[in-house]
Protein backbone atom coordinates (compact mmCIF):
# COMPACT_ATOMS: atom_id res chain seq x y z
CA UNK A 1 0.00 0.00 0.00
CA UNK A 2 1.32 3.44 -0.83
CA UNK A 3 1.83 6.11 1.80
CA UNK A 4 -0.92 8.20 0.18
CA UNK A 5 -3.44 5.36 0.51
CA UNK A 6 -2.44 4.72 4.13
CA UNK A 7 -2.75 8.44 4.91
CA UNK A 8 -6.20 8.56 3.29
CA UNK A 9 -7.42 5.56 5.31
CA UNK A 10 -6.05 7.08 8.52
CA UNK A 11 -7.76 10.41 7.74
CA UNK A 12 -11.09 8.66 7.21
CA UNK A 13 -10.74 6.62 10.38
CA UNK A 14 -9.67 9.56 12.53
CA UNK A 15 -12.49 11.78 11.28
CA UNK A 16 -15.19 9.15 11.83
CA UNK A 17 -17.69 10.10 14.49
CA UNK A 18 -18.69 7.17 16.68
CA UNK A 19 -21.97 7.79 18.43
CA UNK A 20 -22.22 7.26 22.22
CA UNK A 21 -25.06 4.77 21.69
CA UNK A 22 -22.72 2.72 19.48
CA UNK A 23 -20.21 2.46 22.32
CA UNK A 24 -22.83 2.02 25.08
CA UNK A 25 -24.63 -0.67 23.08
CA UNK A 26 -21.56 -2.88 23.09
CA UNK A 27 -20.70 -2.32 19.45
CA UNK A 28 -17.39 -0.53 19.96
CA UNK A 29 -15.35 -3.68 19.37
CA UNK A 30 -15.45 -2.88 15.68
CA UNK A 31 -15.90 0.87 15.53
CA UNK A 32 -15.47 0.97 11.78
CA UNK A 33 -16.76 4.05 9.96
CA UNK A 34 -18.41 1.67 7.47
CA UNK A 35 -20.29 -0.16 10.20
CA UNK A 36 -21.18 3.01 12.10
CA UNK A 37 -22.68 4.51 8.94
CA UNK A 38 -24.58 1.27 8.28
CA UNK A 39 -25.93 1.31 11.86
CA UNK A 40 -27.05 4.92 11.56
CA UNK A 41 -28.84 4.21 8.27
CA UNK A 42 -30.44 1.09 9.77
CA UNK A 43 -31.75 3.15 12.69
CA UNK A 44 -33.15 5.76 10.29
CA UNK A 45 -34.80 3.00 8.22
CA UNK A 46 -36.02 1.14 11.33
CA UNK A 47 -34.27 -2.06 10.27
CA UNK A 48 -34.51 -4.88 12.81
CA UNK A 49 -30.80 -5.75 12.38
CA UNK A 50 -27.52 -3.81 12.60
CA UNK A 51 -27.52 -2.55 9.01
CA UNK A 52 -26.51 -3.11 5.40
CA UNK A 53 -23.23 -2.63 3.58
CA UNK A 54 -22.22 -2.44 -0.07
CA UNK A 55 -20.30 -5.37 -1.55
CA UNK A 56 -17.07 -3.34 -1.78
CA UNK A 57 -17.33 -2.39 1.90
CA UNK A 58 -18.10 -5.99 2.85
CA UNK A 59 -14.98 -7.15 1.02
CA UNK A 60 -12.85 -4.52 2.80
CA UNK A 61 -14.20 -5.58 6.21
CA UNK A 62 -13.77 -9.28 5.44
CA UNK A 63 -10.30 -8.90 3.97
CA UNK A 64 -9.10 -6.85 6.95
CA UNK A 65 -10.34 -9.51 9.37
CA UNK A 66 -12.91 -7.15 10.90
CA UNK A 67 -15.87 -9.34 9.90
CA UNK A 68 -16.91 -12.89 9.12
CA UNK A 69 -18.59 -13.32 5.74
CA UNK A 70 -21.34 -15.94 5.71
CA UNK A 71 -22.94 -17.05 2.45
CA UNK A 72 -26.61 -17.86 3.16
CA UNK A 73 -27.45 -19.20 -0.30
CA UNK A 74 -28.07 -22.88 -0.92
CA UNK A 75 -25.15 -25.26 -1.34
CA UNK A 76 -26.22 -25.67 -4.97
CA UNK A 77 -26.03 -21.92 -5.62
CA UNK A 78 -22.54 -21.79 -4.15
CA UNK A 79 -21.39 -24.74 -6.22
CA UNK A 80 -22.92 -23.85 -9.58
CA UNK A 81 -23.04 -20.03 -9.50
CA UNK A 82 -19.86 -19.37 -7.53
CA UNK A 83 -18.86 -18.07 -4.12
CA UNK A 84 -16.46 -15.77 -2.34
CA UNK A 85 -13.23 -17.59 -1.41
CA UNK A 86 -12.63 -18.48 2.25
CA UNK A 87 -16.17 -17.69 3.36
CA UNK A 88 -18.36 -19.79 5.58
CA UNK A 89 -21.72 -21.24 4.57
CA UNK A 90 -24.95 -21.41 6.52
CA UNK A 91 -27.97 -21.91 4.29
CA UNK A 92 -30.95 -19.68 5.10
CA UNK A 93 -33.19 -21.85 2.94
CA UNK A 94 -32.68 -25.41 1.76
CA UNK A 95 -34.01 -27.91 -0.72
CA UNK A 96 -35.78 -27.50 -4.03
CA UNK A 97 -38.75 -25.82 -2.35
CA UNK A 98 -36.43 -23.39 -0.55
CA UNK A 99 -37.77 -24.17 2.90
CA UNK A 100 -36.42 -22.04 5.72
CA UNK A 101 -33.59 -23.72 7.59
CA UNK A 102 -34.99 -24.15 11.13
CA UNK A 103 -31.43 -24.47 12.51
CA UNK A 104 -30.14 -21.29 10.87
CA UNK A 105 -29.48 -19.24 14.03
CA UNK A 106 -27.82 -22.16 15.84
CA UNK A 107 -25.64 -22.96 12.81
CA UNK A 108 -24.72 -19.28 12.42
CA UNK A 109 -23.69 -19.10 16.06
CA UNK A 110 -21.55 -22.23 15.66
CA UNK A 111 -19.78 -20.83 12.58
CA UNK A 112 -19.37 -17.18 13.61
CA UNK A 113 -20.31 -16.61 17.24
CA UNK A 114 -22.87 -14.07 18.44
CA UNK A 115 -20.28 -11.40 19.25
CA UNK A 116 -18.59 -11.34 15.82
CA UNK A 117 -19.34 -8.80 13.13
CA UNK A 118 -21.22 -10.99 10.65
CA UNK A 119 -21.87 -10.07 7.02
CA UNK A 120 -24.57 -12.11 5.26
CA UNK A 121 -24.54 -12.64 1.49
CA UNK A 122 -27.22 -14.13 -0.74
CA UNK A 123 -28.08 -13.81 -4.45
CA UNK A 124 -29.65 -10.34 -4.41
CA UNK A 125 -29.66 -9.12 -0.79
CA UNK A 126 -33.24 -10.13 -0.03
CA UNK A 127 -32.77 -13.52 1.65
CA UNK A 128 -29.74 -12.21 3.53
CA UNK A 129 -31.88 -9.35 4.88
CA UNK A 130 -34.44 -11.87 6.16
CA UNK A 131 -31.60 -13.97 7.58
CA UNK A 132 -30.12 -10.89 9.29
CA UNK A 133 -33.48 -10.18 10.89
CA UNK A 134 -33.72 -13.75 12.21
CA UNK A 135 -30.14 -13.55 13.50
CA UNK A 136 -30.86 -10.27 15.30
CA UNK A 137 -33.93 -11.83 16.91
CA UNK A 138 -31.65 -14.71 17.93
CA UNK A 139 -29.31 -12.35 19.80
CA UNK A 140 -26.77 -11.28 17.18
CA UNK A 141 -26.02 -7.55 17.67
CA UNK A 142 -23.50 -7.20 14.86
CA UNK A 143 -25.18 -8.82 11.88
CA UNK A 144 -25.24 -6.95 8.56
CA UNK A 145 -26.83 -7.61 5.19
CA UNK A 146 -24.70 -7.24 2.07
CA UNK A 147 -26.69 -5.09 -0.34
CA UNK A 148 -27.15 -6.27 -3.96
CA UNK A 149 -26.00 -9.80 -3.07
CA UNK A 150 -23.69 -12.02 -5.09
CA UNK A 151 -25.49 -11.75 -8.44
CA UNK A 152 -27.21 -8.38 -8.08
CA UNK A 153 -30.66 -7.17 -9.04
CA UNK A 154 -32.59 -8.08 -12.14
CA UNK A 155 -32.01 -5.82 -15.14
CA UNK A 156 -34.67 -4.72 -17.61
CA UNK A 157 -34.30 -8.07 -19.41
CA UNK A 158 -34.87 -9.98 -16.14
CA UNK A 159 -31.23 -11.12 -15.87
CA UNK A 160 -28.84 -10.74 -12.96
CA UNK A 161 -25.19 -9.76 -12.87
CA UNK A 162 -25.12 -6.93 -15.37
CA UNK A 163 -25.09 -3.79 -13.24
CA UNK A 164 -24.65 -4.46 -9.53
CA UNK A 165 -23.81 -7.12 -6.99
CA UNK A 166 -20.61 -8.79 -5.82
CA UNK A 167 -19.58 -10.27 -9.17
CA UNK A 168 -20.45 -7.16 -11.16
CA UNK A 169 -18.26 -5.12 -8.80
CA UNK A 170 -15.30 -7.25 -9.82
CA UNK A 171 -14.75 -8.59 -6.31
CA UNK A 172 -13.06 -11.98 -5.80
CA UNK A 173 -15.10 -15.12 -6.40
CA UNK A 174 -14.52 -18.68 -7.51
CA UNK A 175 -16.60 -21.43 -9.01
CA UNK A 176 -16.35 -25.16 -8.31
Amino acid sequence: MTDAVIDAVNDIQSSAQVSPSFVEGGYAGSASPILEQARQQAAADNLPYAGSVKPQDAWALFQSGDAVLIDVRTAEERKFVGHVPDTKHVAWMTGLSLSRNPRFVKELEAKAGKEAVVLLLCRSGKRSAAAAEAAAKGGFKNVFNILEGFEGDLDEQQRRGSFNGWRSAGLPWIQD
